[in-house]
């Protein structure tokens, strides 16, 4: 298993465009991307497909950007992408057939992998409630994570971005039951999502707010239609952090943020962060005119606030 990312600096790109799919590609020329992939790597691409719901919804990410975030990463020449994930409120291959994935995977000819399923291999987890749980063998055999998300309000996790993603993805329906809350991960859930953090490492975090979700997330919040904005980072932390700024959140609102912050494997103030594209103040300004039409319902209304404002 991987220990560390490729990039430790808390590079975090910022771009808004007329589109989702160029706003994408403006984010990630931001970052080092070259020293995240590597001719010949093998790489997985988790996208958010929470439930078989609709991108206008603000649950799960859209197809055409999905292709767009493959296109891309093919033209570093990797020797293989895998399209991996596992739902929680579906079966995935009926979120795969429903939005209209297998089609982005067909035209594109890259794998899929179902992570409800083996082979597996055991991952030990500093959890109080779950001390292992198996995982798709697949994630010690690649080179590469990216997590591609939204962002969204969630009732038990408060945001979910591109850590919770992972975390929420990889660990089995087929043991954990749909959706996943058989085995005690929802007894402690920040808990688990930061030692899932903590053993797998995202190499590359993507956050579209073209569709975010704020009130009732992860599924039936109102929806959000900011469209073009991105954050991307070689830090998922940052990225995170970010994101919380956004919906009105300093890092310690989010528990398993503030313990990864303090765990030393993420940024989550902002001042120490590399931030390129968009002012992180101007972004929030941005979000809070379309989620409220105000644009001064922000975290960072005067100044930008420190880790504890």
């Amino acid at each position: 298993m991987r220990e560390n990312r490729r990039v430790n600096e808390p590079i975090v790109s910022i771009t808004k465009a007329s589109t989702e799919d160029e706003s994408l590609e403006k984010a990630l020329n931001l970052l080092p991307i070259d020293e995240i992939i590597k001719k010949g790597d093998r790489i997985i691409i988790t996208p958010n497909w929470v439930k078989d719901k609709e991108p206008k919804d603000g649950v799960v990410v859209g197809p055409k950007t999905l292709q767009k975030l493959i296109q891309y990463v093919k033209t570093k020449e990797p020797s293989i992408i895998y399209i991996a994930t596992g739902s929680g409120g579906a079966a995935t291959p009926k979120v795969m057939t429903s939005v209209g994935y297998d089609k982005v995977i067909e035209e594109e000819n890259v794998e899929f992998t179902d992570m409800n399923y083996g082979p597996f291999t055991e991952l030990n987890l500093d959890h109080q409630i779950i001390k292992n749980t198996p995982i798709n063998k697949i994630v010690e055999e690649v080179d590469v994570i990216i997590s591609f998300t939204q962002l969204k309000y969630h009732e038990e996790a408060t945001v979910t971005a591109s850590i919770k993603n992972i975390a929420m993805s990889y660990p089995p329906a087929s043991v954990h039951g749909f959706p996943k809350k058989n085995t005690g991960i929802h007894e402690d859930l920040h808990g688990f999502i930061r030692s899932m953090a903590k053993k797998i490492p995202i190499d590359l975090a993507i956050i579209s707010v073209d569709k975010g979700m704020i009130g009732t997330g992860p599924t039936f919040g109102k929806a959000v239609d900011t469209p073009g904005l991105i954050i991307a980072s070689t830090d998922p932390v940052a990225a995170d952090s970010v994101g919380a700024r956004l919906l009105g959140f300093l890092p310690q609102a989010v528990a398993y943020l503030y313990g990864l912050y303090k765990d030393g494997l993420g940024e989550a103030n902002p001042k120490n962060m590399i931030i390129k594209g968009i002012d992180l103040i101007e972004a929030e300004k941005i979000f809070s005119k379309a989620a409220y039409k105000d644009e001064d319902v922000r975290v960072d209304r005067d100044k930008l606030k420190d880790i504890h404002g």
